[in-house]
């Protein structure tokens, strides 16, 4: 075999590996590449949360009628807490997309009236925190709502001294803060007791009761 026959043998061996390697280069390619990922898909769900405010007392209340919707929420309250009465001072109805954010702040009537005249000239100071509200399902299916950061915090206007009617003295108040922080999860469309606070001299106390529920379009 003469010289030129090995070279061109040679360059024959290189020509067919460069070629090899040019068709499979592509294939190669092709298995490294990844998949773009789907666009993640947002959740546009509205939940329509409810808050109510009710003061558990020894005192009468009157007529105090209560919301059918609470009827579960009074049965456990009279069996489980030493109030004779009760009374709902407040109902906050407020939508919100899930996984979203709530934050209220309001101006009110005394939430303990002493008596009429203090009901106008001594409002109570409220907020209302939830920093997520989210539509889940439990291990069994069933749809959730979780609130993470739920935050609720009231100035109360607590009297401290009576009326003096020989120099028409009024009676003095101090604000107190009282408050309550935590994490819930309840059924969709079912009322929950949050947490009870105790304010005032009179042993009278704030109940919270929340419930959420997916919103009507």
């Amino acid at each position: 075999m003469n010289v030129f026959s090995v070279r061109c043998g040679r360059g024959l061996f290189l020509v067919l590996v460069l070629f090899c390697l040019a068709m499979t280069a592509p294939a190669v390619l092709a298995q490294d590449e990844k998949p773009a990922a789907a666009p993640e898909k947002k959740d546009e769900t509205n939940l329509e949360t409810q808050l109510y405010m009710i003061v558990g007392t020894n005192q009468d209340v009157g007529d105090a009628r209560m919301p059918a919707a609470l009827d579960s929420v009074v049965k456990e309250l009279h069996a489980s807490l030493p109030f004779k009465n009760y009374r709902l001072t407040a109902t906050l109805i407020n939508r919100v997309k899930s996984d979203g954010r709530l934050d209220l702040r309001w101006i009110g009537g005394p939430l303990l009236e002493p008596n009429k005249q203090t009901a106008a000239t001594n409002p109570t100071f409220s907020d209302f925190v939830v920093r997520q509200v989210k539509l889940v399902q439990d291990a069994q299916g069933r749809n959730v709502i979780r609130m993470e950061g739920f935050k609720f915090g009231s100035r109360i206007p607590i009297q401290m001294t009576q009326a003096v009617a020989a120099n028409g003295t009024p009676p003095s108040f101090s604000y107190e803060n009282t408050g309550l922080n935590t994490d819930i999860s309840m059924r969709e469309g079912e009322p929950v007791i949050v947490g009870t606070l105790n304010v005032g001299p009179s042993g009278d106390a704030i109940i919270l009761v929340v419930s959420a529920k997916r919103a009507m379009k």
